[in-house]
């Protein structure tokens, strides 16, 4: 199996182990070569882009749709977790450049992810940022991701953002 030239497998692993692993991981599709579309330098977002649109932008608010297709699904039919975490970072740095001076870069410091219900295939989010709190050096940025259909609480993320250049300590 060419998966043993490519790792170091600990002989202490049962080999049931191992063929279940790899199994899964063909199943799962992570063996799979990244289609030419999205295998671009930028592909990531034209991956997203596709999928996510701007509703509303207001200083310190950011409302934005999210239809939930192929290219975004994990092997279960539901919007993929790795996808959540993508767009809830690409909004709320949206969410977070409607406040800050133009000049400013800024760097994400910490995403926390609570995935409480999927959002399966066809479905539309609404996705929406808001800024809890913003400072010199820091600001922070919450994205809720509901159900278009039921309203339902599907994802939530909170993103903290250092602002930079940082203060002098």
């Amino acid at each position: 199996m060419a998966t043993e030239t490519l790792v170091k497998i600990s002989q202490d692993v049962p080999r049931e182990h191992v063929d279940e692993m790899v199994r899964f991981l063909e199943r799962t599709g992570a063996s799979d070569s990244i289609p030419p579309p999205y295998a671009a330098a930028d592909g990531y977002s034209d991956l997203l882009c596709s999928s996510l649109r701007a509703d509303r932008v207001q200083r310190g608010k950011v409302s934005c749709l999210l239809s939930v297709g192929p290219p975004l699904l994990n092997a279960y039919g539901g919007l993929h977790g790795g996808a959540v975490a993508a767009v809830a970072e690409r909004v709320a740095i949206g969410c977070a450049r409607t406040v800050m001076h133009k000049d400013k870069e800024l760097f994400l410091g910490e995403l926390s992810i609570s995935y409480l219900s999927a959002a399966p295939q066809n479905s539309e989010l609404i996705i929406d940022a808001s800024v809890v709190r913003t400072g010199r050096n820091v600001t922070v940025v919450e994205v809720n991701f509901k159900s278009k259909k039921s309203e339902k609480l599907a994802f939530a993320a909170r993103a903290t953002f250092f602002n930079m250049p940082l203060a002098k300590l």
